[in-house]
C-alpha cells in the first residue's frame, strides 16, 4: 500500500496553479498572442505534469473503471483534438499523424457510437504519443506566433478552435485525474506538484439558511469576453420561490449518519436507477472511502490517507439522492438537490467574487491543493464552499436555452446529453480552472458517474419541473428527420430508402454480410439496408444527426417539429414500427466518425453507400484514394451527389470538378473515373436520382443526385 508522504501534507499552496481564466478582450494582436501562448503552455504541461503520476505501464493501458479507455487516450486525445478541429477551421491544411488522429478522436463517455472494445485498439507506444504530443505542441505554437490574427476573437473566429482547444484540455485535466483516482493505489504515485491539503479534523454541524424569493436571468451573450461552451448562451428567465439551503456541502461525517443507518442497504431512499447502480456496483459505502480494519480512509490522487470527517463527501447523483431522501425521512422536510436555478440563488445569496489577486478565496484553480479541504474553511457570505471544492450536483438534466445552437467544429459537446440522463454539475472543484470555474459553465454527467462531486441539499416546497424538450427542434436535424422519414413530395420516392433499393440490387447474387452507410444522416438507409444485409454500420460526423438513429434503434419514439411558415411549426413523432422497419434494428449500429479518416476496425464490407457526401468533404481526393481499403475485393461503391461543391465545406483547390482544366470543363465524373480506376470499374452508367427537401410547408428543394456505382476488381 502506498503511504502518504508527509511532507505532501504540509505544502500550503499547490506548486501547479492553473491561469483562472482567459480574456478574449485584447489591447493588440501582440497582447493576445502572449496570453494565448502562456495559456496554452501552461495547460500543456500541467497535463504532462498529472500524467507522470502514473507509476508504471500497466497504468496507462488498462482501464481505471470500465465505462471509460485506459489513460493512454486521454493522454493523446486533448492533443488530437487540436489537429482535428484546426483542420475543421482550416488554420491548417496536413494532419501531423491520420492513425493516431483517428484513434483517438472520439471515445469520451459510454454513447452509443463510443468504441470501448479494447479488441478494435493496438494502443500506440507512451514514447511514441509523447512525440505527437510535442509535434503539436509545436504546432499550436506556431499557430499562435506566427498565424495571421485579427481581432476580436469571438465565435466565428478560426481562433476560437485553439481556445476551445485549451479549455478542452482543462476539462480532460479533471476527467483524467478522477480516473487516476479510480486506479490501482499501486499503479500511481504521489508527485511534489499535487500535494494534498492538511487540514483534517472532526466535521463540523450543518445547519440550514434561508434563501429568499428572486429571479435567475441565465445566459452569455456571444460578445462575452470570456470562452462558453455551446450550452452556456442564449437565454433562461425565471423566478425562483424561496428555500432554504445547507450552509456547508455534505461532509464525510454528516454523510457517516447515513451510511451507520444503513441507507445503503435501505430501498425506500434508492429509485430505480439508483438501485440498479447499487446492485451492480455492489456499493455500502462511497467510492472514494476506504476500510481499514475498524478506521476508514480516504483515496486522494495518488495516496490514501486517514478520513477527514470535516472535508466533502464526495459521491455520483445517486448516491447524494438517496442520502436526500433518508434525510427528509429523519427531518420530516422537503430535502432535496437544488435545481440549477436554485444554485444560482445560492451563489448570488452567497455574495461571492472571485478575489483579484491569488490565492483565490475558493478552493479553485489549483491554487490550494491538490485535494479537497474542510467545508467551513472557505466562508461565501452566510454559506460555505458556494463555490469551489468540490463540485455540487443539482437534480437538472442537462437542457438547452432558447436561442441554443451548436458550434459548427464541435456540434457534439453539449447535444448528446440532452437525453434526461445527465445532471448538472455546478460550482467547479479544487482542480476546476478556466471554463470549469466559471459560474456560468454548465457541465453535466451520467448520475452514475463519479468526478470531484459532492452535494449540498436544500429544502423546498417548489416541485422540480424537467425543462428538457421532447420534440427535436435543431433546424438541420428536423430537416434531416423529414427529409428521411416524413411524407413523399410531388411524387418523388423518399431518397434514402430509393438509394437503399439500387445498392441493393447493385450487389447482386454477391455477398450481404456487411454495409457502411457513410454520411448516414438520421438513419434512414442504414435500416433499409438491414433489410438485406446481415450487419449495417451507419457512420455520420454529426453526434446529433446519428443519435436519432441510435434513438429509433433502442425502440425510441423520435419526435420533431416540422416548420410550416414563420414561428408556426406542425409536431410530429417516428417509430421503427411505422414504417416495417423494426426487425432491422438489432443488425444496425452507429458511430460517430470522419470519412476521410476512418478508424482501422471499418473494413471489410460488402457495400459502402457514401450519399450526397464527397461533396461535402474536407479531402475528397484522399476519400477516394483510400476507400477501396475498407471494401472486400468484390465489393460495391456507390456514390451519389448532386456535386455542389462550396469553399465553406471544401477548400477551392480540393474540388473534384465544376471547374476548367486545362481549358476544359471537368466535372466530378471525369475526377470520380480517374481517382477510382485503379481498384474499381463502373457498373453501368450514371443515373439521376431526385430528392425534395421540405423547408417549409410551401417551400421545397427539388435536387438531381447523381448516383454511380463501382465494383473493386483489385
Amino acid at each position: 500500500m502506498n503511504r502518504i508522504d508527509p511532507a505532501l501534507l504540509t505544502t500550503p499552496q499547490s506548486p501547479f496553479s492553473l491561469a483562472r481564466r482567459f480574456d478574449l478582450r485584447a489591447d493588440s494582436p501582440e497582447d493576445f498572442r502572449q496570453r494565448l501562448r502562456h495559456y496554452f503552455t501552461q495547460t500543456f504541461d500541467c497535463t504532462e505534469s498529472l500524467f507522470r503520476t502514473l507509476a508504471c505501464e500497466d497504468a496507462w493501458y488498462q482501464r481505471p473503471i470500465t465505462l471509460r479507455h485506459p489513460l493512454i487516450f486521454y493522454y493523446g486525445h486533448v492533443a488530437t483534438f487540436f489537429t482535428n478541429k484546426l483542420l475543421l477551421t482550416r488554420m491548417i491544411s496536413e494532419r501531423i499523424d491520420p492513425q493516431l488522429e483517428s484513434v483517438f478522436a472520439v471515445g469520451v463517455d459510454e454513447m452509443s457510437w463510443d468504441d470501448l472494445n479494447d479488441a478494435h485498439y493496438d494502443w500506440p507506444s507512451i514514447a511514441r504519443v509523447q512525440d505527437y504530443r510535442d509535434k503539436v505542441r509545436a504546432m499550436v505554437l506556431g499557430l499562435i506566433d506566427h498565424a495571421p490574427l485579427t481581432l476580436p476573437v469571438n465565435w466565428d473566429h478560426p481562433w476560437w478552435a485553439i481556445v476551445m482547444g485549451v479549455e478542452h484540455e482543462r476539462i480532460h485535466i479533471e476527467t483524467s485525474s478522477v480516473l487516476m483516482r479510480q486506479h490501482r493505489l499501486d499503479w500511481v504515485k504521489a508527485q511534489p506538484d499535487w500535494p494534498a491539503c492538511s487540514d483534517t479534523g472532526k466535521a463540523p454541524h450543518n445547519t440550514l439558511i434561508d434563501i429568499a424569493q428572486g429571479q435567475v436571468q441565465l445566459g452569455k451573450p456571444l460578445d462575452s469576453p470570456r470562452y462558453g461552451w455551446d450550452n452556456e448562451y442564449g437565454h433562461h428567465e425565471v423566478d425562483v420561490p424561496a428555500f432554504q439551503a445547507s450552509r456547508l456541502l455534505v461532509s464525510n461525517g454528516e454523510f457517516l449518519t447515513f451510511v451507520q443507518a444503513g441507507g445503503y442497504a435501505n430501498n425506500a431512499y434508492w429509485d430505480d436507477e439508483g438501485q440498479r447502480w447499487r446492485d451492480f456496483a455492489k456499493a455500502s459505502q462511497p467510492t472514494f472511502w476506504v476500510k481499514a480494519g475498524a478506521q476508514w480512509r480516504l483515496r486522494l490522487l495518488a495516496q490514501e490517507i486517514p478520513m477527514p470527517w470535516n472535508w466533502p463527501v464526495e459521491v455520483n447523483c445517486l448516491e447524494a439522492r438517496a442520502f436526500c431522501r433518508w434525510k427528509a425521512a429523519e427531518s420530516g422536510q422537503s430535502v432535496r438537490l437544488p435545481t440549477e436555478d436554485e444554485w444560482h440563488r445560492i451563489l448570488s445569496a452567497s455574495g461571492w467574487e472571485l478575489s483579484p489577486a491569488p490565492p483565490a478565496n475558493a478552493n479553485l484553480y489549483l491554487e490550494h491543493w491538490a485535494s479537497s479541504c474542510p467545508v467551513d474553511r472557505f466562508e461565501h457570505g452566510p454559506l460555505c464552499d458556494a463555490v469551489g471544492n468540490v463540485w455540487q450536483w443539482t437534480e437538472t438534466p442537462t437542457y438547452p436555452f432558447e436561442g441554443f445552437k451548436t458550434h459548427p467544429i464541435y456540434d457534439d459537446f453539449t447535444t448528446p446529453t440532452f437525453d434526461d440522463r445527465h445532471n448538472l454539475i455546478k460550482g467547479g472543484s479544487w482542480i476546476s480552472a478556466g471554463n470549469e470555474a466559471e459560474p456560468e459553465s454548465r457541465y453535466a454527467f451520467r448520475r452514475h458517474f463519479f468526478q470531484h462531486a459532492g452535494f449540498r441539499y436544500v429544502v423546498a416546497q417548489a416541485p422540480v419541473v424537467p425543462l428538457a424538450s421532447q420534440y427535436e427542434t435543431d433546424d438541420l436535424v428536423t430537416q434531416y428527420m423529414e427529409f428521411h422519414f416524413g411524407a413523399e413530395y410531388w411524387g418523388v420516392p423518399n431518397f434514402p430508402k430509393a438509394l437503399a433499393q439500387i445498392a441493393i440490387e447493385a450487389t447482386g447474387q454477391g455477398a450481404h454480410r456487411r454495409a457502411l452507410d457513410l454520411g448516414c444522416a438520421v438513419g434512414r438507409a442504414t435500416f433499409e439496408l438491414a433489410r438485406h444485409f446481415d450487419e449495417v454500420t451507419g457512420m455520420d460526423f454529426s453526434a446529433r444527426f446519428i443519435d436519432q438513429g441510435v434513438a429509433l434503434a433502442r425502440g425510441d419514439t423520435v419526435r420533431y417539429t416540422a416548420t410550416e411558415e414563420g414561428e408556426l411549426v406542425e409536431y410530429k413523432a417516428i417509430r421503427l414500427a411505422d414504417l416495417s422497419l423494426e426487425d432491422t434494428a438489432a443488425r444496425v449500429q452507429f458511430w460517430q466518425g470522419d470519412a476521410c479518416n476512418l478508424k482501422p476496425q471499418f473494413s471489410g464490407y460488402d457495400l459502402i453507400l457514401a450519399a450526397n457526401l464527397i461533396d461535402r468533404l474536407y479531402d475528397p481526393t484522399h476519400f477516394l484514394q483510400v476507400i477501396h481499403e475498407r471494401l472486400v475485393v468484390g465489393g460495391i461503391l456507390m456514390i451519389t451527389s448532386p456535386y455542389t461543391w462550396l469553399a465553406e465545406h471544401t477548400p477551392r483547390e480540393k474540388w473534384l470538378g465544376g471547374y476548367k482544366k486545362d481549358g476544359e470543363s471537368w466535372r466530378t465524373l471525369d475526377a470520380l473515373k480517374a481517382l477510382l480506376g485503379a481498384h474499381f470499374v463502373l457498373q453501368g452508367e450514371p443515373r439521376d436520382v431526385p430528392f425534395v427537401i421540405r423547408e417549409t410547408r410551401r417551400k421545397f428543394q427539388h435536387t438531381l443526385s447523381q448516383a454511380t456505382i463501382w465494383k473493386r476488381v483489385r
